[in-house]
């Protein structure tokens, strides 16, 4: 086993949710060891083509990485680690925090072509396809961001890209509406947790009357700004917001889990063209995260 491989826990732990050989013409390689070569790509950030050769063709890996981020195989296979987390009462629902985090893009991360309607005749478009790629400009170049919502074992719920200059409040309520956790023994998903914190990006009244409908408690500051218009519109502004400081220290959860994915190279820089494999990238990084809980 290399540096960053799967140990044999965690490759007990995910073997469960790979997807098996039904309906394709030939074997799939050695899943661990392509697994591994997708993790060694993860963690450095090469070229695909520079791949090491203990991890077979580059081609296949990439490949599987592609196809398994186009069909949503990497978000199932994150949705069932966390269902086995939760079966074991490892997942914190007490309290969540909602944030986000620029990525400088490379270069080479531009230039993708516009997919047409259906791709090489039958295949259809991606799930997370998106017609912008995911990409943004701003004063220091093309950038994406990424929206998270983080519990408090420091693991990744859920997760949304938009191009970097896109803001958070808009986002909040699509990423937090991405967090289905299933239950093995069956019934509905888990959907929300107890409590949410945020930063001021956060407030807004949409953001927290949506969360007094779905029954989540929130701590998120309010701004100045916001403040003085709801004093001059008396009592037609509503009463001030609650905001409890210690409950609002445990933000740096969710700053301590974005620094643990963007150890990994290739989250904290793209070099994906395309909008859906950066987002395949940056869901490995948090199975990871699972697995090593």
């Amino acid at each position: 086993m290399g540096r960053g491989d799967l140990s044999d826990a965690e490759w007990a732990r995910l073997k469960l949710h790979l997807p098996r050989n039904v309906g394709r013409g030939g074997r799939w390689k050695c899943h661990r060891r392509v697994i591994n070569g997708i993790l060694f790509r993860l963690r450095t950030g090469i070229p695909w083509r520079d791949l090491p050769a203990r991890f077979g063709k580059w081609q296949t890996a990439y490949d599987r990485h592609r196809r398994w981020s186009a069909d949503g195989t990497w978000a199932t296979i994150l949705r069932a680690v966390q269902a086995d987390a939760d079966a074991q009462g490892r997942i914190d629902w007490s309290m969540a925090s909602v944030d986000s985090t620029v990525c400088r893009a490379h270069q080479h991360a531009a230039g993708a072509r516009r997919l047409p309607p259906k791709v090489a005749g039958k295949r259809a478009r991606p799930a997370l396809h998106r017609d912008d790629e995911g990409l943004g400009r701003s004063r220091g170049g093309l950038t994406t961001k990424i929206h998270l919502v983080g519990e408090g074992g420091l693991r990744p719920l859920a997760l949304l890209i938009t191009p970097g200059q896109w803001g958070d409040a808009p986002q909040m309520i699509p990423v937090l509406d991405s967090v289905r956790v299933p239950r093995p023994g069956g019934g509905h998903q888990r959907t929300r947790p107890d409590h949410l914190s945020g930063d001021r990006a956060y407030s807004s009244r949409r953001n927290r009357r949506y969360l007094r409908r779905r029954q989540i408690k929130h701590t998120i500051p309010e701004p100045r700004n916001q403040q003085a218009n709801r004093r001059r519109q008396g009592s037609a502004g509503g009463r001030p917001t609650g905001f409890d400081r210690e409950r609002y220290a445990r933000r740096n959860e969710v700053e301590r889990l974005i620094g643990k994915l963007k150890i990994n190279r290739a989250v904290a820089m793209r070099f994906d063209k395309r909008a859906y494999i950066f987002h395949g990238t940056v869901t490995i990084a948090a199975i990871r995260l699972w697995l090593r809980a």
